[in-house]
């Protein structure tokens, strides 16, 4: 808190919006809602230090998008914070996220069990530093497989 100036939450879910109120009232930190979808930022270019990302990759229709987004408003020495679940790299497990996934979107909004996360990420563009994989504990696995990491904008040419 003594570093952090400002927090932008980006969350289209009133819904989400209302269960973090209670948070919000005892934090010493200002926080601006941005009421838009992911993949409409309104925020200028290189304007933010940090990106956070948190359980919502696995959610957002054009991840893409979203990711060129986050990576057009943050600061080319920022800092992209993520924390995902998706795709387990055990068949067993995968093919079950597969068969469960399109049910499974239609009552947890929108959610993908089986987003390979970290290549969405460097899909996107994204130069992951920084990844540690697992499973939750006395989570299912199907939807408990962690994706947790750094990343940054590439490395500009000389």
């Amino acid at each position: 808190p003594d570093t952090v100036s400002l927090v932008y939450g980006l969350e289209p879910s009133e819904g989400m919006r209302r269960k973090a109120r209670a948070n919000l009232a005892r934090s010493s930190v200002a926080v601006e809602w941005l009421d838009l979808p992911g993949e409409q930022i309104p925020l200028p270019d290189n304007s933010v230090d940090t990106v956070l990302l948190t359980f919502t990759l696995c959610t957002i229709p054009d991840w893409r998008a979203a990711l060129d987004q986050m990576m057009r408003v943050l600061k080319p020495d920022g800092e992209l914070l993520f924390l995902e679940h998706g795709e387990s790299p055990d068949q067993g497990v995968c093919k079950w996220q597969h068969r469960i996934t399109p049910g499974w979107k239609k009552i947890a909004g929108g959610c993908h069990l089986n987003r390979p996360i970290a290549d969405l990420i460097r899909e996107g563009g994204v130069e992951i530093t920084e990844l540690e994989n697992l499973y939750v504990p006395k989570a299912p696995k199907f939807a408990g497989y962690i994706y947790k990491g750094r990343a940054r904008k590439p490395s500009q040419p000389a």
